[in-house]
């Protein structure tokens, strides 16, 4: 097989403000993976959460060393069985295991004229509604993207929170209730509220009609946030507590719901075993993302049929999407009979220097 990578940057349509930063731009990097004349694609994003740019992303996908493999069979086995990489090459973290079960699913399914959701087990294509993120910012701005995001078509909007005021958070949940009454509503603190002030603002919150709070509390403490959801009004979602397998075995049954990434977990077949353990335990499969295009974003649109919250709006968020595919524009994102995940490239840009 041949490998061959390539970074480009994702500007937003206008910047993102959570409760630990603000964002304008994202690196990515664009893994395609040739074999027989057919070529795969996958995307890895930068992320300073998790301590990846471009340049450490460009060196950890090539020392996996995918040319050292006969077909996409064997390169996957090698992941699923983490024999990747062999000798002094560092560890390699899950968003680039994700970039390269993607470029390798995508091959695949190509390959053999199949969608990528038939090599995961669903049939029929479908559509999900995705949640779509409005970030800590005035008011009057809330408000009119609530009306504007309801007017398209969209079910859900996910309220970030954590402003340093927290009456701050609750005018915003409230003024967007009020401009898209028939919304369903999730928050997200992004760990930026102690337990005392969970405690004082869940309640109000439940009181606007939202309908679940993810990461409310500073992650590394799975225990604190277990005891939370405990008595919490509305059900808590774990998302930086949730990161691996092992996190969510430690969390199955005690939150109402965990945010599967693949960027976080490690891929497609890591967010399958992850949906397997909470099976029946009470707590409830979310799918999430980065900011990213439409390819980086595709792999979870296969698997979005199993999740009760779909939050795949990263794509959504870009001032030009370099992809398309998969839809959202209004409100739901989709699968197809294309082979492989189903994106093309339409956007011709620029490498990042």
């Amino acid at each position: 097989m041949k490998a061959r990578l390539r970074t480009v940057r994702l500007e937003l349509a206008e910047p993102l403000r959570i409760s630990r930063s603000t964002m304008t731009a994202r690196d990515a990097v664009w893994l395609g993976v040739e074999h027989d004349g057919v070529t795969g694609y996958g995307e890895a994003v930068s992320s300073v959460y998790y301590g990846l740019d471009a340049d450490t992303l460009l060196r950890l996908i090539s020392a996996v060393g995918l040319e050292r493999f006969v077909d996409p069979e064997s390169a996957l086995e090698a992941l699923s069985s983490q024999a990747l990489p062999s000798g002094a090459v560092p560890a390699v973290p899950p968003a680039v295991t994700a970039a390269v079960e993607s470029a390798l699913l995508d091959l695949v399914g190509k390959r053999d004229g199949v969608p990528v959701r038939r090599l995961l087990g669903t049939k029929t294509p479908f559509g999900v509604a995705t949640a779509r993120t409005i970030g800590i910012t005035s008011l009057a701005h809330a408000a009119a993207e609530a009306r504007r995001l309801a007017a398209s078509g969209f079910e859900i909007v996910k309220v970030k929170a954590g402003s340093s005021d927290p009456e701050d958070d609750v005018e915003r949940v409230r003024v967007i209730r009020d401009a898209a009454p028939h919304v369903r509503l999730l928050l997200d603190p992004n760990g930026a509220w102690s337990v005392a002030r969970a405690e004082r603002l869940l309640p109000r919150f439940a009181a606007l009609g939202v309908e679940a709070v993810e990461q409310p509390l500073p992650p590394g403490d799975p225990d604190a946030l277990g005891a939370l959801a405990e008595k919490s009004p509305l059900p808590v979602i774990a998302d930086e507590d949730a990161v691996s397998v092992e996190d969510v075995r430690r969390l199955a049954g005690r939150v109402h719901g965990v945010n599967v990434k693949l960027a976080k977990c490690g891929g497609v077949r890591a967010a399958l075993r992850i949906a397997e353990l909470i099976e029946g335990s009470g707590t409830e499969l979310m799918l999430g993302c980065l900011t990213a295009s439409s390819l980086g974003i595709a792999p979870a649109v296969h698997l979005a049929d199993r999740a009760r919250w779909v939050d795949l709006d990263g794509h959504l968020l870009l001032a030009h999407d370099p992809w398309t595919g998969i839809g959202g524009a209004d409100g739901t994102v989709r699968t197809s009979d294309l082979p492989g995940l189903g994106v093309e490239e339409v956007t011709a840009y620029e490498d990042v220097a």
